[in-house]
């Protein structure tokens, strides 16, 4: 497949797994076989091109980190092990999926991958009910890896979450009108513990802001990450995190931007990004809190479209394509723009600029006619 194939290639495969939370994940592996076996052979391959770790010594260390998700996330490690089987994986390969952030960390090298994130509350929007979304920016290659995912475990909230094939956490929504993205952070401290991508099934087991912040205290982060969250309440906050520390950002005037650098003041000092990392995330933040602030009031899932379509910064565009920047290997893999109080969520395959985006519900799934 050539780039122009590759940036304008089909929507992501729609899948509804339900049952208890091993039988969700058995399902997972089972029907995303395929795909989750090309993006663990993609795992290995960076891995071994970016750390010193042997494929041995990399699943006994992601097998390091179980016991904080049985300890605080029990039907997690539950969901993995479902995946596992029925993806014909080894437990340690499963839990490698979940973790590509921190074992590609293991020798305190920096990523390419960005991200561009909002939240708007009522008086940001045209009708007055809250929106959240982002632009997910990761290698070129996992435009070819995406699943939209629709999970019914237990008695939790169900969830509608893209996410590369064999993650079991990534960004998306839950049926209690919560809504949960998020942003690499650089800083020192990285550790064993907690998964970054699991925080946000954290979130998204949640039914507000509020619940959702007190279930993330006292976790023990293996990781930074940054977690942009908007419910149906219209209550917005951004969670900044170090592996030992956390700030909460509020939104001004309805509306709450983030990129890829700390903003909060007590963590400023925790930053590490290289200068050119922090141009460009600095470039994107200005120019997302500009687009969104002109058309406050005005605001709705379209509008956002169009703002994460812009590439009027290049090279450090909001929307990415792969030749932006000299030997950055980055790709805007998907875009989702959310609207959490309706139970919706648009899902666009690989760059904005140059593809649709696709309605996914609770109510009815995939609606393959509606577009934006």
């Amino acid at each position: 497949m050539n780039r122009s194939e590759r940036l304008a290639a089909g929507p992501y495969p729609f899948h509804r797994f339900s049952g208890s939370h091993f039988e969700v994940g058995r399902q997972y592996g089972e029907e995303c076989r395929e795909l989750i076996a090309r993006h663990y052979g993609l795992a290995i391959e960076r891995l071994a091109a970016q750390t010193s770790l042997a494929p041995d010594d990399a699943l006994d260390r992601a097998l390091a980190y179980r016991g904080h998700v049985q300890r605080h996330a029990r039907f997690l490690d539950e969901e993995i092990q479902g995946l596992a089987e029925g993806a014909g994986l080894s437990l340690g390969q499963a839990y490698l999926l979940q973790l590509r952030a921190e074992l590609n960390q293991a020798r305190g090298d920096q990523v390419d991958d960005e991200c561009t994130t909002f939240a708007a509350l009522s008086p940001a929007t045209l009708d007055g009910a809250p929106l959240a979304g982002q632009n997910a920016d990761l290698p070129s290659i996992y435009r070819e890896l995406g699943v939209v995912v629709h999970i019914a475990a237990g008695d939790r909230p169900e969830v509608i979450m893209l996410t590369p094939a064999g993650q079991i956490s990534y960004v998306g929504i839950n049926d209690r009108g919560l809504a949960v993205f998020g942003n690499f952070l650089t800083c020192d401290g990285w550790r064993v513990g907690f998964p970054r991508y699991l925080l946000t099934r954290l979130v998204l087991a949640q039914g507000s802001i509020g619940q959702a912040l007190a279930a993330l205290e006292g976790v023990p982060r293996a990781s930074s990450r940054n977690l942009m969250m908007v419910d149906a309440g219209d209550r917005a906050a951004d969670l900044e995190t170090t592996p030992t520390q956390a700030s909460v950002l509020e939104p001004e005037d309805g509306l709450l931007v983030h990129s890829n650098h700390y903003l909060a003041d007590d963590l400023t000092g925790e930053e590490r990004a290289e200068p050119a990392r922090l141009e460009n995330s600095r470039t994107r933040l200005d120019r997302i809190r500009v687009l969104l602030a002109g058309r406050r009031g005005e605001l709705d899932a379209g509008s956002v479209a169009d703002v994460f379509r812009d590439r009027a910064t290049l090279p450090h565009a909001i929307c990415v394509l792969p030749e932006d920047r000299e030997g950055v290997d980055t790709i805007t893999f998907a875009s989702v723009v959310a609207e959490p109080g309706k139970g919706r969520v648009w899902v666009c395959s690989g760059p904005p600029s140059e593809n649709d985006y696709r309605c996914f519900s609770f109510a009815g799934g995939e609606d393959g006619a509606a577009r934006l």
